[in-house]
This record gives structure tokens, sequence and C-alpha cells, in this order.
């Protein structure tokens, strides 16, 4: 048994080296990945969501259909792009509850289209724009 515990030793040892070796072909294997980002008319989406209401997210329920109908539509909100309005979506829930986010509502964002990093994106530039709002002097 005392072969193994050497066996083991030496594998230890020589792992950095076999890590450094194939720290090249890891490189180049793996493609570069772009950072995430948002599009001026994404960023303006974004910024645009924040004088809308939570309820701008929800249908309307019979008693508003029946008042749309008699007095004529309200404004409607809703983005006819299905990736700008997941876009709309996240960032107006962003705007209203931070990161307290259901997970169905980050799947739909993802399903959309966006990454992580975009959702991360777009809390940090929430959470900057309400800080700069709160201190300022």
């Amino acid at each position: 048994m005392a072969y193994l515990a050497v066996n083991e030793a030496l594998d230890f040892a020589l792992a950095p080296a076999r890590v450094a070796a194939l720290a090249p072909v890891a490189a180049l294997a793996a493609p570069k990945a772009k950072p995430a980002g948002f599009s001026a008319l994404e960023w303006s989406v974004v910024m645009l969501a924040r004088h809308d209401r939570p309820s701008s997210l929800r249908e309307p329920g019979r008693a508003g259909r029946l008042l749309g109908a008699i007095f004529g539509d309200s404004y409607n909100r809703r983005l006819a792009d299905p990736k700008l309005e997941a876009l709309r979506r996240m960032a107006v829930l962003t705007w209203h509850h931070g990161y307290a986010v259901t997970t169905v509502q980050i799947d739909a964002f993802l399903a959309a289209g966006f990454t992580t990093d975009h959702y991360d994106l777009l809390g940090r530039r929430v959470a900057d724009v309400l800080s700069t709002r709160l201190f300022r002097k």
C-alpha cells in the first residue's frame, strides 16, 4: 500500500505542471465570451420602464376591459417586439423590487434570449441609478 501513497503524492506534486501544460490548449479550444451589454435601444427601454407601474405587467381584468370598451382603451405600455417586452417586464420588476424576482420571471427573461450576465448588468445599473438619486446633494 505504500506505493499507492507515493503515486498519489507524485500525482499531487505534478498536477500544477499538467494544468500549466494544458492551459494554452484550453485557451485555444474555449471561445472567447463576449461581455454582456445592451444596445442603445435596450437601454432606453430600461430607463423608460422606470416610470411604469408593476400593474402594467398584468392583463386587464373583466372590469378593466369593460371600462376600456366604454371609455376607450387606456395607454398600452406593452412593446411589439417580444424580446424588448421581456426586457421591459424585467426592468419594471427590477426598478420596483430589485433582485427579488421570481424564477418564473427570470426564466421568461432568459427564454427571450438574454443571459444571466444581462440580468446582473440590469440589476447593477438600476442600483447605481437609485443610489445616485438617493445620495444626491
